[in-house]
């Protein structure tokens, strides 16, 4: 019998053949009704998500099915672990399915989708083209593909903002240290919120100015006070719009 065979031996006999024929159309009944029940489990919601894993996996295991039918089983272990979250398994396994079948069309989408979950943009992007080009008309991978191009768009606008703000943090900093300034800890920030200086496009600092007057318990808040500009200008605004509100009570008393 050939349950009794030697392993890596050839079968001799029609005896021998019949058996392994029938051994491996057991294997394969049995693994077809797994990735059945596999996809029972999906059905079934997130509680048996791991159940349909392991179903798949177990059908995988007894490597029966031929490349396209274990590639939809690999495609299907992907589909769970990118509702489970698991989007780096999802790669891998979709990665697989790729490879058993470079036709399957639902593991580029879930590849892409895994990638576009971990931010791999570049790769989410290559998988898309990939599938596309198997499938010119997929509207899912085609939709998916505009989400990536918007996300990668963003993403850059962002970093470009990123950029450009270190590199002006940069010319302020040299600006400060070239004119011998020291800064200290930020203080007042409820009277002066988040306000910070600023170097304008031709070198010129601008400073937020808080003066105090601990006499009367009062403040004064200057936001954009000019390098090049005297103290006594601002002074002299200020003292005008002191009169101009007090003039109305100055009248009544008198």
């Amino acid at each position: 019998m050939a349950l009794w065979m030697e392993r890596g031996s050839e079968p001799k006999t029609e005896s021998e053949i019949a058996d392994l024929e029938a051994i491996s159309a057991l294997k394969e009944s049995a693994a077809l009704e797994l990735k059945e029940k596999g996809n029972e489990f999906v059905k079934k919601g997130k509680k048996h998500y791991q159940e349909a894993i392991d179903c798949y996996s177990r059908a995988i295991n007894q490597k029966v099915l031929n490349d396209q039918d274990t590639s939809v089983l690999f495609s299907n272990k992907a589909h769970v672990n990118l509702l489970l979250g698991n989007y780096r398994r999802a790669v891998t396994e979709a990665q697989d399915a790729i490879k058993l079948s470079p036709a399957n069309v639902k593991a580029y989408y879930r590849a892409a989708k895994a990638c576009l979950s971990l931010n791999l943009l570049s790769e989410a992007k290559s998988y898309c083209e990939s599938g596309i080009g198997k499938d010119p008309s997929n509207e899912e991978l085609k939709k998916l593909a505009k989400q990536i191009d918007l996300k990668k768009m963003v993403q850059e606008q962002r970093e470009a903002q990123v950029s450009k703000a270190l590199v002006q943090a940069k010319d302020l900093v040299s600006a400060i240290e070239g004119r011998s300034l020291k800064i200290g800890k930020a203080m007042y920030r409820e009277l002066t919120g988040l306000r910070k200086p600023e170097l304008d496009k031709n070198g010129i600092l601008h400073w937020p100015v808080l003066l105090l007057y601990a006499e009367v318990m009062s403040s004064d808040f200057i936001e954009d006070f000019c390098e090049t500009e005297m103290f006594s200008a601002h002074l002299d605004i200020m003292l005008v719009l002191v009169c101009i509100c007090l003039r109305p009570k100055l009248s009544i008393i008198f």
